[in-house]
């Protein structure tokens, strides 16, 4: 599952703080079904990172008729959004769809490796309006977990003591 960076930037500015600032206007596509599957869901959201959207996440809602259903939320760009409507559509029994224009706010990305006992390790930092923090990325800490039978939590512990 290949997600696309963002790309437009529609407001770049300075603080009072003096630290960057950067958000994006991005649209909001939403959509509620109560007749799909949770696996025909997942596999819709792997064709909307596939497509480009910046986020995609379910919320359980209750529909009409007391029926259970979820709330399916497709963030992406401007310059995408007819895109991801036409797959919204096509991988999903919506009949409607409902777009919100919103901002976005992002924070500065970094990624460096570091080669490690366990093999290379990427970590990820980011940082703006006045925050900075680390965190290794998932899928390295899986492997290394994979390979060793152990724990997230105690691959976690091995790199600290590494001095990674």
């Amino acid at each position: 599952m290949k997600q696309k960076e963002d790309r437009a930037v529609n407001h770049t500015g300075v603080n009072p703080g003096g630290a960057q600032v950067v958000s994006r206007m991005v649209s909001e596509l939403s959509c509620n079904v109560d007749d799909m599957t949770a696996e025909d869901i997942g596999f819709a959201m792997e064709r909307f990172y596939e497509a480009g959207a910046l986020e995609v996440y379910t919320i359980p809602v209750g529909m009409k008729k007391n029926r259970p259903g979820t709330l399916l939320r497709v963030i992406c760009e401007e310059a995408l959004k007819q895109e991801l409507v036409e797959c919204m559509f096509r991988h999903t029994s919506t009949i409607g769809i409902r777009e919100t224009a919103t901002r976005r706010y992002v924070l500065e990305r970094k990624t460096k490796t570091l080669q490690t006992p366990y093999g290379d390790v990427r970590v990820k930092s980011v940082s703006g309006y006045g925050t900075a923090r680390e965190k290794y990325e998932y899928e390295d800490l899986a492997r290394i977990a994979r390979e060793r039978g152990i724990g997230l939590s105690e691959v976690r512990r091995l790199l600290q003591e590494a001095g990674e």
